[in-house]
């Protein structure tokens, strides 16, 4: 149902069939505590929700160190990866939520990144912003996406097995007398493994669609 002021309400978008104006994924998307979302492409003027989203994040969630510790670290990261990469938000009533992307936008196999605030987590937000760099890289030719990991990264082990990626290389190195090892991890972006990706709603087989495999 669309209001007069242009804004479709309409969240249940099981039925839809889509049309050649449709993006690689519907925009669409209502997480599992029923909370609607709009999946779309980021831009310039989401830099700064996005930096102050990176900003709360707490010390736990960071990665390999990211994002970045200081604000302004954080809006230099922002500013490299919107200028260079392919980015997506999860954007709902209280603002950005979710952000996944490759970089760079030109490179064969280009490395893929994802976070959730952690307010946002295990509602299936960073599956769904996941789904549609993957349907974006593969719908601009990208051959695959790439990953570094630690194996002790359990969460995000999880989303990237989910998303269909398989370790290449395992890497083992010695930092100030720590033994560190890093996984790196790639999935194709061969039309099987993203067909369930671009299907419209009505054509999926669940909410949680999952890649062929």
């Amino acid at each position: 149902m669309a209001r007069t002021d242009g804004v479709c309400r309409y969240w249940n978008v099981s039925e839809c069939e889509g049309n050649r104006h449709c993006p690689p994924r519907c925009p669409r998307f209502v997480d599992r505590e029923g909370v609607p979302w709009v999946v779309r492409p980021a831009t310039g003027e989401d830099r700064d929700a996005l930096v102050a989203m990176y900003d709360d994040f707490a010390p736990g969630q960071v990665a390999q160190g990211l994002p970045p510790r200081t604000r302004s670290r954080i809006d230099e990261w922002v500013g490299d990866l919107l200028s260079e990469g392919c980015n997506f938000v999860a954007a709902g009533a209280d603002g950005i939520a979710g952000h996944a992307l490759y970089t760079p936008t030109d490179d064969a196999e280009p490395e893929f990144a994802v976070f959730v605030h952690q307010a946002y987590q295990d509602r299936g937000i960073g599956t769904e912003v996941s789904k549609h760099v993957l349907a974006t890289a593969a719908a601009a030719d990208r051959d695959a996406l790439t990953l570094v990991v630690r194996p002790e990264n359990r969460t995000a082990r999880h989303l990237y097995d989910k998303l269909g990626f398989e370790t290449v290389e395992r890497h083992t190195f010695e930092h100030r007398g720590c033994r560190t090892e890093t996984l790196t991890l790639r999935q194709s972006l061969t039309p099987e493994a993203v067909i369930d990706y671009q299907r419209p709603p009505v054509a999926r087989d669940r909410p949680e669609d999952r890649p062929i495999r």
